[in-house]
């Protein structure tokens, strides 16, 4: 049986132009056609959907997310666990993220839920998973849970082949300090030794693990990229050698605009004083985040402006608000709404190896699609209209 897809504007995400009174022809979870104009001829099995002018797009991706934290006292990891899954689940069905890539999960209940959605049964998002992340003993973000203490060389390469052990898709290093903190762990300060650095790193390329790289003032960025990383999170502070060493290394940057740009005293729209309002962010992280404001949006729109390989990744909870707050982020801070949206689509997937397969509306590409009932590309709220998502051509959320 084809799902055919009529009467719908199509953004594939290769072209900034959208595709008007197209028809999309869906079969075996795979994009076979589009097509202008009417719909083929049909069987009798076929599902046909009139979409009246809707807008058609890739899934929305969130390429940095985390379990909810802190969590109360005495919660068990069982229900840890639940309740990730219950947060991806209605990320993908109320906000159309199809696809999300962990930064740091406790007991690798990123790679409980990667496993849970692959198969035939509970609808989610496809998760790409990395268990814990790494860093020092006094290093970033030990509150969160989800983070696993090293030191030494042998101590990172003994947690980088544990997490190997329990089929990770790639490595969190965390190698500097954060704006969210106590006060001993500061973005601006770098955490491991150049011993640890080069171990971690080492044994990441003889494994063809991927590294994905918390790295956040010049130094940390530098290394990271030389060093071989997958990807730098984060970059708050980059010189202007960072910017030259991303477009020549050709390593993708993952912005998380939201850690910086979402503090009470910087939202601006509905939606961002509505966030603010839930996260209650102690008053020296309001502090920390203010000050840290502007140099990230210069960063931000330095690498913008220099073609630097870019995808998105929000770093907040719950995910049916983070992809949505970190677009809205990006086309606030430069980025236009196509650009934006190509990076949590179709760069996305490219960051995460599977951009032949997903990312675009293109035959051949797997049905992981959404309908949202205006136009992103006028105005990237637009994407909170959300009317179907589809994973592999099947409907799992239907708002019309």
């Amino acid at each position: 049986m084809r799902l055919i897809l009529t009467n719908c504007n199509v953004i594939d995400c290769v072209n900034p132009e959208p595709k008007s009174n197209a028809t999309v022809v869906i079969e075996d979870s795979r994009i076979v056609d589009i097509r202008d104009g009417s719909s083929p001829a049909s069987a009798s099995d076929d599902q046909i959907i009139d979409l009246a002018g809707s807008y058609l797009l890739p899934g929305l991706w969130d390429c940095h997310v985390h379990p909810q934290h802190p969590v109360p006292e005495g919660t068990t990891v069982a229900q840890i666990t639940a309740d990730f899954g219950q947060n991806l689940q209605r990320g993908m069905v109320e906000s159309g993220v199809t696809a999300v890539r962990s930064g740091g999960a406790n007991n690798w209940i990123d790679v409980a839920w990667r496993k849970a959605f692959e198969g035939p049964g509970p609808d989610g998002p496809r998760v790409f998973a990395c268990g814990s992340f790494l860093t020092t003993t006094g290093g970033h973000f030990l509150t969160s849970g989800h983070a696993r203490e090293c030191d030494g060389p042998y101590g990172y390469a003994e947690a980088i082949r544990d997490q190997m052990k329990h089929d990770v898709d790639h490595i969190k290093l965390n190698l500097s300090g954060g704006i969210m903190g106590p006060r001993w762990d500061r973005h601006t300060e770098s955490f491991l030794l150049p011993e640890e650095l080069e171990t971690a790193f080492a044994l990441c390329r003889q494994r063809n693990f991927p590294v994905m790289a918390h790295a956040t003032n010049p130094y940390s960025v530098k290394m990271a990229i030389k060093l071989g990383a997958r990807s730098v999170e984060h970059a708050y502070i980059m010189d202007e050698d960072c910017v030259t060493d991303f477009v020549s290394s050709g390593t993708w940057y993952v912005p998380t605009l939201a850690i910086s740009q979402l503090s009470p005293n910087l939202a601006t729209t509905e939606h961002e004083k509505a966030y603010a309002a839930r996260k209650q962010l102690a008053p020296d992280l309001v502090v920390r985040a203010d000050a840290a404001a502007e140099e990230h949006r210069r960063s931000f729109q330095k690498a913008l402006s220099a073609g630097v390989k870019m995808a998105l990744g929000s770093d907040i909870s719950p995910m049916k608000d983070s992809a949505l707050l970190e677009l809205g982020l990006w086309v606030k801070c430069g980025a236009t709404a196509f650009q934006a949206l190509v990076a949590a689509t179709k760069n996305a997937a490219e960051m995460c190896g599977v951009g032949p397969e997903l990312g675009t509306v293109e035959p051949g590409k797997l049905a992981d699609l959404i309908v949202v009932g205006g136009n992103p590309l006028a105005d990237i709220e637009n994407l909170r209209k959300l009317e179907l998502v589809l994973k592999e051509g099947r409907i799992v959320a239907d708002h019309r």
